[in-house]
């Protein structure tokens, strides 16, 4: 069984705070993974180490910069952040490696994303845990933009036949207006109205982004709580089903 999962950055960062790491709860999400026995791709969004530099230069999945040191500064923050995860994960004897893709991609002129799991794909076939994250990428005729941590799961889950997805944030699933979790998503018109944007600073579309690049997979796809990471990684569904 080969799983997709991405693990928040508002989960594993004090979002609203610059480059501050929430350290228990990383450690206890490194706990779970260690206890995974499927072939298990990771991926982490930005949390305080990206988003808000990205804010800073005006950067997002639409808005480019020319400067490389903006995109470097970005880029920075996130390599940083993913030492990090990397480092909880050796701690438990995981065999994880880090995936750039500021270096594994880039977007044409249409803002098509082409982001290879060649790297991957071998990676897991050889016994190591890849590790991703939201990065900026080149972009024909911008520069540089944004690739959000859920672009870079709907590419692995695509090139990798994923058989689960795993969206593990801060809030139980994905709510609906009457704010109870919705147990189910299989249209986006159907829930538009009641999704919002994040709270913090967040430069790749909050919630309404995260559902509409889910519904893109054929594999089902979960977006559930923190206390809930065991159950998914054992084969449970827990939050709201995607598909």
């Amino acid at each position: 069984m080969t799983t997709v999962l991405k693990l928040g950055g508002s989960l594993i960062t004090e979002k609203d705070r610059a480059e501050t790491l929430d350290g228990a709860a990383l450690a206890a999400a490194a706990d779970a993974i260690a206890d995974c026995d499927d072939d298990l791709a990771l991926v982490h969004g930005a949390g305080s180490f990206g988003h808000h530099y990205a804010d800073r230069h005006d950067v997002s999945v639409t808005s480019g910069t020319t400067d490389a040191g903006n995109a470097l500064e970005i880029h920075g923050s996130m390599t940083t952040l993913n030492r990090f995860v990397l480092s909880r994960l050796h701690e438990r004897d995981v065999s994880a490696l880090p995936v750039h893709p500021l270096s594994a991609g880039a977007r044409d002129a249409d803002a098509a994303l082409d982001l290879s799991v060649a790297s991957v794909r071998t990676m897991l076939g050889e016994g190591f845990l890849p590790v991703s994250h939201g990065d900026v990428i080149a972009h024909e005729g911008q520069g540089a933009t944004i690739v959000s941590g859920d672009e870079v799961v709907v590419r692995f889950a695509e090139g990798l036949d994923a058989d689960r997805v795993g969206l593990c944030s801060t809030v139980d699933g994905v709510y609906g207006a009457d704010g109870e979790v919705i147990d189910r998503i299989d249209d986006f018109d159907a829930v538009a109205s009641a999704l919002g944007g994040s709270d913090a600073t967040d430069v790749t579309g909050g919630m309404a982004g995260k559902v509409r690049n889910l519904l893109e997979l054929d594999a089902p796809a979960f977006v559930f709580g923190a206390d809930d990471l065991s159950t998914f990684l054992s084969g449970g569904e827990p939050g709201t089903r995607i598909d």
